[in-house]
């Protein structure tokens, strides 16, 4: 019976290991004296040479799964090379195991079960910073640590801000924010294993993720950081006042000039949606899109409140929020809900032309509008309204909890970063009264 060859590939040999009857061989069909053979313990890698007294010799290379298809094939040329110079292959086989060991040593998937869990456990989150980097890096585990590199971290950020829509089960984007934490706990490890000698140094070192260009919405908020002056408050009123009045003129003089068919203005308290849309804003600090699909069935009007899901931060928390809501605030709504005839289902704040849902930059031109009418500044966004509503409510002594709450922050060290400095000075009138206390100036009671 002839010998058996193919061309050993990786492919191939993934196969032959699991099919291949025990003591059958398959031969190179291009690399003369290179082969397999199927054993009890798996698949052996040989190479079958004659040496300098022209015998036949066969080296066993080593198990297929310890050695790649592609190791395999090096150490065996390395082998040849040897045997061509007189000497003896088997030295070169040795060398060729060490490194392949001391290679898989390197793996992120063995530096993570060894030495840095063993890091990890004298720490009181180890267990959840091993299981972070094992489940961001999936594809990096059987990789050697110093192999890594710039094209495996773009590609690695690239896949992690766009998700797998088609994976089972579906595989949500991630905020910038959520893998940079990630990426930051490999970074750690990699720094530890290279200052143990493990790997020679960090490659991911001087390696930085590209931070994603800001949104529209991002920018808006950006932008829109600063709280309303008692002058401009006052103003932001009297510009949606006066944008009622000119929306009123508009239409009874179109009604005089023969468009009597249009409805009679005059007899509404808001002459569309873009005052209640705003007022609303202003006296919730709802972000505009909670307010584009904010729908009648979550209106509480019994114990004025609302309770909806925050679709900025959905993906994080899926649970409903209930945010109570201001006399003022429950007026607007109550007054809109009444105009619009009681509706129980569908969009607060509906398209005028379909019905559905408002488009993201439907407040656009009746904010320009409202803003110049009422003289505020040019720059001014819709986030300022936003802002201004936990802007003020700190500056009156409401403690960054609530604030936070009602802003409908998923981290109250968010809230913490933008509104802490504007808080009353709580600490120094605290320790004043201490003073006072223990000098006998502050009557405690008997």
């Amino acid at each position: 019976m002839g010998k058996t060859t193919a061309k050993l590939t990786a492919r191939l040999l993934e196969r032959l290991a699991s099919e291949l009857p025990e003591g059958d061989e398959v031969w190179d069909s291009e690399f003369g004296g290179y082969h397999v053979r199927a054993g009890k313990r798996g698949l052996s890698i040989r190479l079958s040479y004659y040496n300098s007294l022209n015998k036949r010799r066969v080296l066993t290379i080593g198990k297929f799964g310890v050695y790649t298809a592609t190791q395999a094939r090096e150490t065996a040329r390395d082998a040849l090379a040897v045997v061509a110079q007189g000497g003896d292959p088997r030295a070169a086989i040795e060398q060729s195991k060490a490194e392949a060991t001391h290679q898989q040593q390197q793996t992120l998937r063995s530096y993570l079960q060894t030495d840095y869990a063993d890091h990890q456990k004298r720490r009181k989150d180890g267990d959840a910073t091993l299981r972070r980097i094992k489940n961001s890096f999936g594809d990096w585990l059987d990789k050697p640590m110093d192999t890594f590199s710039l094209g495996d971290v773009e590609r690695w950020q690239s896949k992690k801000e766009a998700g797998d829509p088609d994976a089972s089960p579906p595989i949500k984007p991630q905020a910038y924010e959520t893998f940079k934490r990630s990426y930051g706990a490999l970074q750690t490890l990699l720094n530890h294993a290279a200052k143990r000698g493990v790997i020679t140094q960090n490659p991911l070192k001087d390696i930085t993720l590209q931070k994603p260009a800001l949104t529209s919405d991002q920018l808006e908020a950006e932008e829109g950081r600063r709280y309303l002056e008692n002058s401009e408050r006052e103003a932001f009123f009297m510009g949606l006042e006066a944008y009622q009045q000119e929306k009123r003129a508009q239409r009874r003089s179109r009604r005089a000039n023969g468009r009597w068919y249009l409805s009679d203005l005059d007899s509404f308290a808001y002459v569309d949606h873009a005052v209640p849309w705003l007022m609303l804003m202003y006296y919730t600090g709802f972000r505009p899109g909670d307010l584009f699909g904010l729908r009648w069935s979550q209106i509480n009007f019994e114990f004025k409140s609302i309770r909806k899901i925050i679709e900025k931060t959905a993906h994080q928390s899926p649970e409903p929020q209930t945010f109570p809501l201001s006399d003022q605030a429950f007026q607007v709504l109550e007054t809109w809900w009444l105009q619009r005839g009681k509706p129980s289902s569908g969009f607060v704040f509906p398209s005028p032309e379909t019905g559905k849902r408002l488009g993201k930059d439907a407040m656009r031109r009746p904010w320009q509008r409202i803003r110049k009418l009422a003289g505020l500044y040019e720059g001014m966004v819709l986030y300022t309204l936003r802002h201004n509503f936990a802007s003020q409510l700190v500056m009156v002594g409401v403690d960054l909890l609530t604030v936070s709450k009602l802003m409908a922050h998923t981290d109250i060290q968010t809230t913490i970063k933008y509104y802490a400095h504007l808080q009353p000075d709580h600490k120094r009138n605290a320790v004043q009264l201490f003073a006072q206390i223990g000098q006998g100036e502050e009557d405690i009671g008997d």
